[in-house]
């Protein structure tokens, strides 16, 4: 099916169930609602539903009130369950979130605001609470790595089109914190129509607030949030490039960009006021995003923090990687890369996940699925010389930009060496994975790994370190951030990792889409689903693979299966 924007604006409006169209405003309304409307975090009896009131005309008022009314569409007829009162400020950038109690267990809702100071109501929202018992199945879209210069939001759209979808897992990058020319991605055909706003990189509580404003005002991923709740948890764009406990790769305090807590802390205060999210309960920092949902007797979505909290910092191997006579000496390096000290999620996430896995088997649910930010599989770096030649891989080289040479030079030079393609990833904290796989393994586990941050497709097999299978893997890809197979032309770069790791069933490293992930009692089916384009606003979808898993007694997985 081809769809274009106005096919897709089409499709707001297309009934009580659908997202309408915004109420219009008038030139005497001071607000409207120029962001849409969001729902998230659902449990059994509750969602959190969101707006945001845009200031349109003379001084905003320093409290505004309102309502939200919850419905069950009954065709012809709206049921109006439940009205809310809410209310916002400019302490809040008027953004509206409102905890919604007192609700039925797997049940679907529609709901709108209304504030008197828009002359009308707000679009209208679907939402769904989680199943509580005995239940059939659970469908849910996986998405990632959404950069707004580089593309058009398709997949969102696609997401939105869905005939079913009972929550959407959002794994962070949801924005990006880059600037304007010359920055990441903005040597896309489409970047001149889609700058970043501000247009310099951002740092300050307004810079934060302002590029969420700006990837909200795009039509596309507000009816993918009109569709169904959103779980979502940051990865590092949303704070900084390669962000970890005490600093980021794209902070430098000594170029103007201030002390890394405050930058840090106005982040996340953008965040929790721009995200559906359920605010942090008193006493838990805004970095504690782990937390548990759980889905009838089919599964738990256990989302993790893998980058503010516990993080160490990342190892680089053009800054730690010695080289000693032209070689590099890889033996220092690896007993940097093997410390235990170093950790990703640390002891007391590791603990509330050892908990939450023992008590969603010992429920009786199938299926114990992690929702975290990064690829959790082995992929070692491909020899891409041994696989081309030399003299081919020499010509594949020398077409590259020049800054991209030296560091696929290097990657290459460690296909001998066993050592990861990212040190960003799991991969790079060898010893808190292991113990992440001890956790499934005491648990019992039948555990699910999503992942975001690597802009491609993964379908992989985890083993322990005695090469035991703990669990299955799917990787899901940008939304339109650039892949390695977008940057690195020439390269077989979705062979090279399947034939260099095992762990490595399929990947594709360039194609951008969402992955939609069925689960039943007796399966998991993973459907790689990729648009045609993110370049114009009409596009094509389809699923390019389709795998499935199924639990093993006593705990693991089944390998996969494509279909």
């Amino acid at each position: 099916m081809t769809v274009n924007r106005r096919g897709l604006l089409a499709l707001l409006g297309a009934g009580a169930g659908a997202a309408a169209t915004p109420a219009k405003a008038n030139t005497t309304t001071a607000y409207a609602y120029g962001h849409g409307v969001a729902s998230g975090d659902p449990l059994q009896d509750r969602v959190v539903l969101w707006t945001r009131l845009t200031p349109l005309l003379g001084d905003p008022a320093d409290r505004i009130s309102g309502s939200v009314k919850i419905g069950k569409d009954q065709g012809a007829v709206t049921t109006v369950v439940k009205t809310v009162a809410v209310e916002t400020g400019e302490d809040r950038d008027w953004t509206v979130k409102v905890d919604v109690t007192g609700l039925e267990p797997g049940e679907a809702y529609i709901y709108w605001f209304e504030f008197s100071v828009t002359g009308g109501k707000s679009p209208v929202g679907r939402t769904r609470t989680l199943p509580a018992g005995q239940t059939t199945d659970v469908v849910l879209a996986v998405a990632s790595c959404a950069l707004y210069p580089n593309g058009h939001f398709n997949a969102y759209g696609e997401i939105a089109k869905l005939d079913r979808v009972d929550a959407v897992i959002h794994l962070g990058d949801y924005i990006y914190e880059y600037g304007g020319a010359g920055s990441y991605g903005m040597e896309s055909a489409v970047a001149a129509e889609r700058p970043h706003d501000p247009p310099h990189e951002i740092v300050t509580l307004a810079d934060y607030r302002r590029r969420h404003a700006q990837y909200k005002s795009d039509p596309q991923l507000q009816a993918a949030h009109a569709r169904a709740p959103w779980m979502v948890v940051w990865d590092d764009h949303e704070t900084a490039n390669n962000s970890w406990r005490d600093g980021a790769e794209n902070h430098d305090p000594d170029k103007g960009e201030g002390d890394w807590s405050a930058r840090k802390a106005a982040a996340l205060k953008a965040y929790c006021e721009w995200m559906p999210i359920r605010e942090p309960a008193p006493g838990r920092t805004a970095e504690m995003a782990n937390r548990a949902f759980q889905f009838g007797d089919i599964a738990s979505l256990l989302m993790v923090e893998t980058r503010l909290t516990a993080r160490s910092e990342q190892l680089d191997y053009g800054r730690d990687l010695p080289i000693v006579d032209g070689k590099p000496d890889f033996a220092p390096f690896k007993a940097k890369w093997l410390d235990p000290d170093r950790r990703l999620i640390g002891p007391d996430q590791l603990a509330w996940l050892a908990g939450e896995l023992k008590s969603s088997v010992g429920a009786g649910r199938t299926w114990q699925v992690i929702g975290n930010q990064i690829v959790m599989g082995r992929a070692a770096a491909p020899d891409f010389k041994a696989q081309l030649g030399e003299a081919k891989f020499a010509e594949v080289l020398a077409g590259l930009p020049e800054d991209y040479r030296r560091p696929v030079a290097r990657l290459s030079a460690l296909g001998s060496s066993g050592l990861p393609y990212n040190l960003d990833a799991w991969d790079g904290y060898p010893a808190d994975r292991e113990r992440v796989y001890g956790a499934f393994r005491a648990a019992g586990a039948h555990p699910l790994v999503l992942a975001g941050d690597s802009h491609a497709f993964w379908a992989n097999e985890l083993h322990d370190a005695g090469g035991a299978r703990v669990a299955a893997e799917f990787g899901a890809t940008g939304v339109t951030s650039p892949g390695a197979g977008d940057v690195i032309k020439g390269l077989p770069l979705d062979s090279g990792f399947m034939e260099k790791n095992p762990e490595v069933v399929f990947t594709d490293q360039a194609a951008k889409g969402f992955v939609l992930l069925t689960l039943t009692k007796d399966q998991a089916k993973a459907e790689m689903i990729a648009v045609s384009t993110i370049l114009s606003e009409a596009y094509e979808a389809k699923a390019l693979k389709t795998f499935t898993v199924t639990p093993t007694a006593g705990g693991g997985v089944s390998g996969l299966a494509e279909i």
